[in-house]
């Protein structure tokens, strides 16, 4: 399986490890964010850690996953280093994609993750051309789109996971469903109950599972790749989460109220888990502690990294855009290499 599984007295170890580390990532990131240190927008993790853990905890390491605009967690959970994801934020020149992609756009194929997307809905396709690739080489891989509640309405979802389902493509669709498309409640978006409902339409399985108990995410997707691989093609995974900060950072979140907040806080993914790791005599509180310790100097030490990092050179902004930069782009990159790096080109 993956490089941790639930199955193991180790694996469920490190899956406890890297939902601290979502949580101290992301909680990092907002405050730096706050700070004015980090550009852009960041849409962050904080509570649906168990989604991503779980899910990736049923993959194989060079398993493909496409993530979403609240991509740290999938990152994390696949295995990216944080402090080239913080480098990323920072918009600096060592990060993921040199600076260039922040917050909704990380990537890193040769882990297997095809990019964060600031696009709702734009991991569906993604993630259903991989694996169409994936069948059409005969590989022995998977392929999970993860999207949120919201972006079932999407149509490019409905196409890809239809073209998924008519070929019986080696894809997984993991809804996250935190109850909210943005600031509209998921019961005004939709009109069935379980979003894995929707299933029925391409007939394929789907399955609605707790999203704040790791266990159960890692279960419902095992099961899924195991169909998938099959040649069975692919099934929807709902996962029922919630996200504790707003839809984005800086949300006034009027659309409800800190009572329920609090409410879905007392199911929290790590507490849970990490209480059950202590009642089966896995882990101790001292240990968890050490745990929690040694996670906050890791992204501490990210962020030195991502403040002392270079700035990216505007002479290089053109690169990496194109598998084959167009003619016309390369003479106006060239002319601003030659400039000392100035993009602004001849105005008169």
């Amino acid at each position: 399986m993956a490089d941790y599984t639930l199955e193991t007295e180790e694996g469920r170890r490190e899956a406890l490890r890297r939902m601290l580390t979502i949580r101290e990532f992301d909680s990092t990131a907002g405050d730096y964010f706050a700070d004015g240190e980090i550009p852009g927008f960041v849409h962050l993790y904080i509570g649906e850690e168990a989604v991503g853990v779980g899910a990736c905890a049923a993959l194989e390491p060079d398993d493909y996953i496409a993530s979403t605009h609240r991509g740290h967690g999938h990152c994390i959970a696949k295995g990216l280093d944080p402090q080239l994801m913080m480098a990323e934020l920072f918009g600096k020149q060592d990060g993921y994609c040199n600076g260039k992609g922040g917050s909704m756009h990380i990537a890193d194929v040769d882990s297997g993750m095809l990019g964060a997307n600031g696009i709702v809905g734009a991991g569906p396709p993604l993630a259903t051309g991989a694996a169409l690739s994936i069948d059409y080489d005969d590989r022995e891989q998977v392929a999970v789109g993860f999207l949120g509640d919201g972006a079932v309405a999407q149509g490019q979802v409905h196409e890809a996971i239809n073209l998924a389902a008519t070929w019986d493509l080696p894809a997984v669709f993991v809804v996250e469903n935190n109850r909210y498309g943005e600031g509209t409640p998921v019961e005004e978006q939709h009109n069935v109950d379980d979003l894995s409902d929707t299933a029925g339409a391409y007939d394929i399985p789907g399955v609605t599972v707790d999203g704040m108990d790791v266990t159960a995410v890692a279960e419902a997707v095992e099961e899924a790749r195991k169909r998938a691989r099959s040649g069975d093609g692919p099934t929807i995974v709902e996962a029922e989460t919630y996200r504790y900060r707003g839809h984005y950072e800086g949300d006034e979140q009027p659309y409800r109220d800190e009572d329920e907040i609090e409410k879905w806080k007392e199911q929290d993914p790590i507490d849970r888990f990490s209480d059950l790791l202590i009642d089966r005599g896995e882990l101790t509180e001292e240990e968890l502690e050490e745990m929690r310790s040694e996670i906050e100097a890791e992204i501490e030490e990210a962020i030195e990294y991502a403040q002392d990092a270079p700035l990216p050179d505007p002479s290089e902004a053109y690169e990496d855009m194109f598998a084959e930069m167009p003619p016309e782009i390369e003479r106006f990159a060239s002319q601003a290499r030659a400039d000392g790096g100035s993009l602004g080109g001849d105005r008169r």
